[in-house]
């Protein structure tokens, strides 16, 4: 099947840099939030989507893909879906790699439920990447390893998702087996938002 074409929406993107891109993951039904839209949420008066395009968008990447039902959105991105529809994380990442009209040498991959995620950090995910190393994530104080919050060299992680097959409802931490992954310790920046408790911790 045909992978879904991606549509682009708002002001006409700039050319920036051809290095990097982001693919922001924001096809999530946010069940153990009572099916609320989680990329909708506002946080410190922005949408955690909002929030995750900026933070791309401020470390110097224009090239964003977002991949998720379309919603409005302070920055232009390119719009996409995942086949089919709620097929997972791991086919979020693959349909935004696919709507990407030139391949990048980086691509920065976030999730759309991070209420601390920064341009700093990112670009400390980008400023992490070299010849030895496939991957830069974000890992917690407990040391769980965040393949959401990661910058990948995009060469290596196309192998990984050609090997892995089929990504339709497979974690995307699958990825992680393939790949030489470097980690950057950063509480904060890990933290996502699943529950009414982690709600409740960002919104004081």
């Amino acid at each position: 099947m045909d992978a879904p074409r991606p549509v682009r929406v708002g002001a006409t993107l700039g050319a920036g840099t051809d290095r990097w891109a982001a693919v922001v993951l924001a096809g999530g039904a946010g069940r153990r939030l009572g099916g609320a839209d989680k990329p909708g949420l506002v946080v410190g008066g922005r949408t955690l989507l909002d929030r995750s395009v900026a933070a791309a968008h401020g470390a110097g990447i224009t090239r964003i893909v977002v991949v998720g039902p379309r919603r409005e959105t302070e920055l232009p991105v390119v719009w996409t879906r995942e086949d089919p529809p709620g097929g997972g994380p791991l086919a979020g990442l693959a349909a935004g790699l696919a709507a990407l009209d030139l391949s990048p040498e980086a691509l920065v991959v976030l999730a759309a439920d991070l209420p601390r995620v920064s341009s700093a950090l990112v670009g400390r995910l980008l400023a992490g990447l070299g010849q030895d190393t496939d991957a830069v994530a974000v890992v917690d104080a407990a040391g769980w390893v965040q393949p959401l919050v990661a910058a990948y060299r995009t060469a290596p992680l196309r192998a990984a998702l050609d090997a892995l097959g089929d990504p339709r409802d497979r974690p995307v931490r699958a990825l992680l087996e393939r790949l030489r992954v470097a980690t950057l310790p950063d509480e904060d920046g890990a933290a996502d938002i699943d529950t009414p408790g982690d709600l409740a911790r960002w919104r004081p």
